[in-house]
């Protein structure tokens, strides 16, 4: 379509509804959450709806971080793990596993490489729903999309019970992908296949605030 025509086009739509009345108001009373105004129970919904997704989650606190991370590539065999901008350095410092930072990766580069270990934007509690925006400690989408296994690290205070709670935290400029669980398809027969579309293998690591380590 030329320009001209587009043009042509929308000025007929302006005239159209020049004179249409003002959409009413909808009313923004609907329940935007199910779950009690508890940080432990919110906790412990994601824990268990992210397990229930095939998620192998884990709990720590912020001392022992880094030897978790380290502990989960070893032990799923990870020779070399992708660091994306912005990561904490502490995170990965007490794993083997080869430091590749995100130089630019092509796909077959990144292919190559084991692991990939981030952060998030948010998680959400009720869908088991771990959303990133490509923020510091994200990286670019496809460092979650091509390594076979991602290690992702939640902090207690990103965690929200329900989407409508998600979405004012969130910039909708931003690149979004919104995980819940590892990648998995089925064919006609139901038989699930996981990786295809993504890694195979998701570990998620909750880190646990002051509030909850303390005493």
């Amino acid at each position: 379509m030329s320009r001209h025509s587009r043009e042509r086009i929308l000025a007929r739509i302006r005239a159209a509804v020049a004179d249409a009345p003002e959409p009413p108001e909808v009313p923004r009373t609907y329940l935007t959450r199910h779950t009690p105004d508890d940080p432990d129970a919110v906790l412990d919904l994601l824990h268990e709806n992210l397990a229930d997704y095939r998620a192998h989650v884990h709990r720590t606190d912020e001392a022992g971080l880094p030897a978790l991370i380290a502990r989960l590539l070893r032990e799923r065999g990870a020779r070399s793990v992708v660091v994306p901008p912005g990561l904490p350095a502490e995170w990965p410092a007490a794993a083997t596993a080869e430091p590749v930072p995100d130089t630019g990766l092509t796909p077959a580069a990144l292919d190559a490489v084991d692991a990939v270990v981030t952060g998030c934007a948010l998680a959400v509690a009720e869908t088991g729903t771990i959303v990133l925006d490509g923020g510091p400690g994200q990286g670019r989408r496809a460092l979650t999309l091509v390594p076979d296994l991602h290690v992702c690290v939640v902090r207690e205070e990103q965690v929200v019970a329900s989407v409508p709670e998600a979405l004012p935290r969130l910039d909708p400029r931003r690149p979004l992908t919104w995980i819940s669980g590892p990648s998995a398809t089925s064919d006609i027969e139901l038989d699930r296949v996981e990786g295809v579309h993504g890694p195979r293998t998701l570990e998620v690591v909750l880190v646990r605030g002051a509030r909850r380590t303390t005493g």
